[in-house]
């Protein structure tokens, strides 16, 4: 079978809402990561056959051919086109999946695969709220889905409180997980291990190339003292991702490409799986899509040298672990999305960035990353770092 390589991942560093990054439109901040990915490769902007871009909030400045007015900001020839799509959180790696199988198929030879989410700008949910606002609909879900499965609505909230109470983990458990987040990112960031993974974008004063979220000095105490999100719960603002402002992508090619244009692989794509379930626990799938992907890899979770679970909510990953029973010293090593931040659309690349940059750093073979999404969608990719 024909093999999909990535030749350059990268990522902004995240901005907090209404924080360094509040200034840029999204447009401009995919714009910036498009043209780095071409810049750090020198690839001719012209073999560039499809930008594949995702986006959750397709609304306000992200909406209307959001991924073509990227490239239209980019300093990519027009004649690229370009595509948005939205598997909720997991959009980007999705990107990366349909970029990937374009290659393998024969069909296009050089893809980029990418996310962007201006959470600051284009509220989360506010695709939704301004319709209901007016009165327009009922909404996504309709009377047969509620029928259906018994709830008015989906809630991701509620969905990470019954996989805390299913495995069993109290608040502390979850708190001394943020805490641990924070850590390990402070610690990346100073020994500089984000670096070559940050596109640096231009802000008034200077530039942003450092993720705006982090705590350093957060301690357990501090995370203990924020306020539940749910009236007896467990899971607080501090145990959930932070909500974020960024881009981030990756360039994918095949082995022909590879040749033509002097592009040398970093990663190569060996597993790509995704699968669906129970949508009302929602955030649980990333355990049996990781089984199912290990399985038509024909590997071994002990194989995998480091994993990217996105920090959604702090039960997620954990029970990830105590599921497909992984070493916790391998999970998120640069620390994730409570502490970096969860751009929405943007982190499925984001991540994958993180991952490849790791791996190499390392000297480590293989990686795992999976994405909890809306609607209990689970995407899960291996990659072979090269």
């Amino acid at each position: 079978m024909a093999e999909a390589y990535i030749v350059e991942a990268v990522r902004t560093a995240g901005g907090k809402r209404n924080g360094k990054l509040a200034g840029w439109h999204p447009a401009d901040m995919a714009a910036d990561v498009l043209d780095a990915l071409v810049g750090r490769t020198g690839i001719d902007p012209a073999a560039i056959e499809d930008v594949i871009l995702g986006c959750v909030t397709q609304a306000g400045e992200q909406s209307f051919a959001f991924a073509r007015n990227a490239v239209l900001a980019s300093r990519l020839p027009e004649s690229v086109p370009a595509v948005t799509i939205d598997r909720q959180c997991g959009s980007s790696q999705q990107a990366v999946q349909f970029a990937a199988q374009a290659v393998m198929s024969g069909t296009q030879d050089v893809v980029i695969a990418a996310g962007a989410e201006s959470m600051t700008r284009v509220p989360m949910f506010s695709n939704l709220s301004l319709h209901a606002k007016e009165g327009i609909g009922i909404g996504p879900v309709s009377d047969r889905i509620r029928a259906r499965y018994g709830v008015e609505a989906f809630s991701q909230f509620d969905g990470a409180e019954m996989i805390a109470a299913k495995y069993g983990f109290d608040r502390e458990t979850l708190d001394r997980f943020a805490l641990e987040s924070h850590r390990k990112a402070a610690a990346a960031t100073t020994r500089g291990d984000f670096r070559g993974e940050i596109v640096p974008l231009a802000i008034e004063g200077g530039v942003h190339d450092r993720d705006e979220g982090i705590r350093a000095d957060a301690t357990l105490e501090g995370i203990g003292a924020v306020k539940l999100l749910k009236e007896g719960g467990v899971i607080s603002a501090a145990s959930a991702s932070q909500i974020c402002d960024g881009a981030s992508g990756v360039l994918v090619v095949s082995e022909r490409a590879l040749k033509e244009h002097g592009l040398t692989p970093i990663a190569r794509i060996a597993n790509m799986t995704v699968t669906a379930g129970d949508p009302v626990i929602m955030l649980e799938e990333p355990i049996p899509a990781t089984r199912r992907a290990l399985h038509r890899a024909g590997m071994t979770i002990g194989e995998i040298d480091l994993y990217e679970v996105n920090e959604a909510f702090a039960p997620v990953p954990l029970a990830w672990l105590q599921a497909i029973g992984a070493d916790p010293a391998r999970l998120n090593v640069n620390g994730g999305a409570i502490a970096l931040g969860h751009p929405l659309g943007a982190s499925g690349t984001k991540l994958m960035a993180t991952l490849i940059h790791a791996l190499k750093a390392r000297g480590l073979r293989y990686g795992l990353q999976t994405m909890c999404e809306g609607g209990g969608i689970a995407n899960v990719t291996i990659l072979e770092a090269l």
